[in-house]
């Protein structure tokens, strides 16, 4: 039975393959780009869970999505915090015309 961490890597590794296929990157450029060999990015790919994080964010940073690492264990806002911020926040004003 697939557990659901082997069940989501699967589907991370499937986004990175349809990512790098989008950009008409060969797995021979892109493992290059990336500093591995094909087998490893074919491990990457297929969401094999013993390559690095550091791999990855490296492969988020060559696909321009290193911002993506920023939403892992990001702290939810809840509506009070928004409500807090808004109330301490600057007050914006019209443009005189």
């Amino acid at each position: 039975m697939i557990s659901v961490i082997e069940e989501r890597l699967v589907l991370l590794g499937s986004r990175l393959h349809e990512f790098r296929i989008d950009r008409d990157e060969s797995q021979e450029r892109f493992a290059a780009r990336l500093g591995v060999s094909i087998p490893t990015l074919r491990k990457l790919e297929k969401g094999d869970p013993t390559v690095s994080v550091g791999k990855w964010a490296e492969a988020l940073w060559l696909l321009d999505r290193l911002g993506d690492l920023d939403l892992v264990l990001k702290k939810e806002e809840t509506l009070f915090d928004q409500y807090e911020k808004r109330k301490t926040g600057k007050r914006q004003r019209a443009s005189k015309r």
